[in-house]
């Protein structure tokens, strides 16, 4: 089944492992007519970004989603930074959950939707601790 994407001017695509840009002023599409991942720019976390918990451990499942040969390791990441979340933030357990079940049957890209809704709730949780600290400074 083959798969069309779009990207837009200076737009960049991880496929496969390769790295794509359109580097036209207006929008191409691209067919993918075999089996494989694809990141668009908009879901890439980029290093320099990783500056919490929750985007640490995105950072780690987007690297077991487009580098195999290393998703040892990257297991043992994950799961260690999941603990220390569920143990810093309990609330955490249910999204890390469903996001584990979909590590264990390999589907990466869905852990990293989950993710998303992770980091949300870790943005709330510390706007909230923020607030609280300020109002009682």
């Amino acid at each position: 089944m083959a798969l069309t994407i779009s990207l837009k001017p200076k737009e960049q695509a991880v496929i496969g492992g390769a790295v794509v840009c359109n580097d036209e002023d207006k929008r191409i599409r691209l067919t993918i007519k075999n089996n494989v991942t694809i990141l668009r720019e908009k879901d890439i976390l980029k290093p320099e970004d990783v500056d919490t918990p929750c985007k640490r451990l995105y950072f780690n499942i987007q690297l077991m989603y487009i580098d195999l040969e290393n998703i040892a390791e990257y297991h043992k990441v994950y799961w260690k930074d999941a603990e220390d979340i569920v143990k810093a933030a309990p609330s955490c357990y249910g999204t890390l959950e469903k996001m584990s079940k979909y590590i264990l049957a390999g589907e990466y890209y869905k852990a990293l939707k989950s993710c998303k809704e992770l980091i949300q709730h870790e943005r709330e949780l510390l706007s909230h601790g923020r607030n609280y600290f300020s109002k009682h400074a």
